[in-house]
């Protein structure tokens, strides 16, 4: 099957929007896992605190591409475009350019019925992750 790529996307919790009850804790526990998971890319939370520091993935992973966690699926307030790319750059000390997906955490999906987050949210943040992209792509490429 040539062309098909493989990942993995973890979700840490996208049943409440009180960051206090959802799952905590950095990678680390994960890595070996991961490692020996024969994956192209690894989707991973980042957005928020709750995930710890990428350089725990990021020295571990830089031979897989990253789908960078970057807005907050569980907030209303769309994330400033500079903080994202900040997190990105932060991501590109040790994931090439090429090797970076901007992604939400867990995305937009609903629970038992219920959307974690209005429409309009959800659309003011994917447009701060294409500006963000779009400023990523004019100082890096790819």
């Amino acid at each position: 099957m040539s062309g098909v790529r493989t990942g993995l996307h973890v979700c840490r919790g996208n049943w409440s929007r009180q960051e206090d009850v959802l799952l905590t804790g950095d990678y680390h526990a994960l890595l070996p896992a991961f490692e020996a998971m024969r994956v192209q890319q690894f989707v991973l939370e980042y957005a928020t605190p709750r995930a710890g520091e990428l350089s725990i993935v990021g020295e571990a992973l830089k031979d897989r591409e990253l789908g960078l966690g970057c807005v907050n699926p569980r907030t209303d307030e769309a994330e400033d475009p500079a903080s994202i790319v900040a997190r990105a750059e932060e991501a590109l000390q040790f994931y090439r350019p090429d090797q970076i997906w901007l992604n939400p955490d867990c995305g937009f999906g609903c629970f038992a019925s219920r959307c974690v987050n209005e429409e309009a949210h959800a659309v003011a943040k994917l447009r701060s992750m294409t500006t963000a992209a779009a400023i990523l792509r004019e100082r890096h490429g790819s």
